[in-house]
């Protein structure tokens, strides 16, 4: 991924199995991958690292997003999946508590399906953001301008938005300040 190119050390939000984890750090073996995610995600994260390791993936911390955050700095932060699962006020933590650990010239990168305020969604994007919602109302496809908004009130300026397979997205902020 191009857009860590100038990294060495990676701190990735909400690593769910950690499958993500064990695709980036062998394709990426000039950086420190750290995988975290809840407490109770760490047994399924640790399957993945045990059964594909590689010399440059971390063991997992424990991260509530909405609780203390490491005191380590991280040349960036990636989250896969995570902004339409969490509650609204939870995206807020996630990209306060990311601005938090990261350095001047730090890249906060966010994949999945978003929304856009003068663009009309996918028609399965429509359909997932209508199943996220009535499975949990505080869930659902968040809109790239609010989330920017708040990137650029803690100094994260937008470089990238790129069009991914199946109507996903990554969205990239570099640190400013």
């Amino acid at each position: 991924m191009l857009i860590f190119k100038q990294t060495s050390k990676v701190l990735e939000i909400g690593s769910g199995t950690g499958q993500h984890a064990v695709w980036f750090a062998p394709r990426l073996p000039w950086l420190d991958w750290q995988p975290s995610d809840l407490e109770n995600r760490q047994d399924d994260i640790n399957k993945w690292l045990h059964a594909y390791p590689a010399p440059n993936l971390r063991k997992p911390i424990v991260l509530d997003v909405c609780e203390v955050w490491p005191k380590t700095f991280y040349d960036a932060v990636f989250s896969a999946n995570t902004s339409h699962i969490l509650s609204w006020e939870n995206v807020k933590y996630m990209i306060t508590g990311a601005a938090s650990v990261l350095p001047k010239d730090g890249i906060f990168c966010l994949y999945g399906p978003f929304k856009f305020r003068d663009i009309d969604m996918a028609p399965s994007n429509t359909a997932f953001d209508t199943r996220l919602k009535k499975s949990f109302p505080k869930r659902g496809l968040r809109q790239v301008e609010m989330i920017d908004e708040i990137a650029q009130r803690l100094g994260l300026q937008m470089t990238g938005n790129l069009n991914m397979p199946k109507n996903n997205r990554i969205l990239s902020w570099k640190k400013s300040k």
